[in-house]
């Protein structure tokens, strides 16, 4: 229930923080902030289940997850060094980093089959959530040609995670 609840804060951060707290869509700044923030928190989870899992499956998926978020974050980052564009902190990004400090707090405190199933099932609840900020504000609002294009780009990644998490968690009932 805890982590549903972590879950909740998140959907509702990623799907509306932005049109709730701000009175305009998200600048492109503010879509790198929250590019960065939502990789960043996939990534810290990530580490953590490599750490604490005992399945290897899952490990297996937290290292993908660590490597592939990574991976965006470093393309993100050059992408916003080459527009001279530094990422900004917005509601969304916020709720991101809070979402997700609450998640890794509930997370720790689990152990064997139990931290299993709740990492998997907050990685196919948050990677579900990305996809839809993605469809419904981000790729939406990105100004740049080029970020909306990378935006577009990794769009494919999160739906494998996506699926790779639903075959890991039916795998688990």
């Amino acid at each position: 229930m805890k982590i549903a609840l972590s879950t909740l804060t998140l959907v509702l951060g990623l799907a509306s923080g932005a049109a709730l707290s701000q009175s305009t869509a998200p600048n492109d700044a503010q879509i790198a902030g929250i590019v960065v923030a939502a990789n960043t928190v996939d990534i810290d989870a990530g580490k953590l289940a490599e750490q604490q899992s005992g399945n290897e499956k899952v490990k297996q998926f937290a290292r993908q997850m660590v490597t592939d978020h990574t991976g965006v974050n470093k393309e993100a980052s050059a992408l916003v060094e080459k527009l001279k564009v530094k990422p900004e902190e917005s509601a969304t990004s916020k709720s991101l980093k809070d979402a997700g400090a609450a998640n890794m707090s509930k997370l720790k405190a689990l152990k064997g089959r139990d931290f299993d199933k709740a990492y998997i099932a907050n990685e196919a609840s948050y990677h579900q959530t990305v996809i839809d900020a993605l469809d419904g504000t981000l790729i939406p609002n990105a100004r740049n040609s080029e970020l909306k294009a990378l935006l577009v780009k990794v769009r494919p990644a999160f739906v494998a995670h996506l699926e790779h998490a639903k075959q890991l968690q039916a795998s688990m009932q």
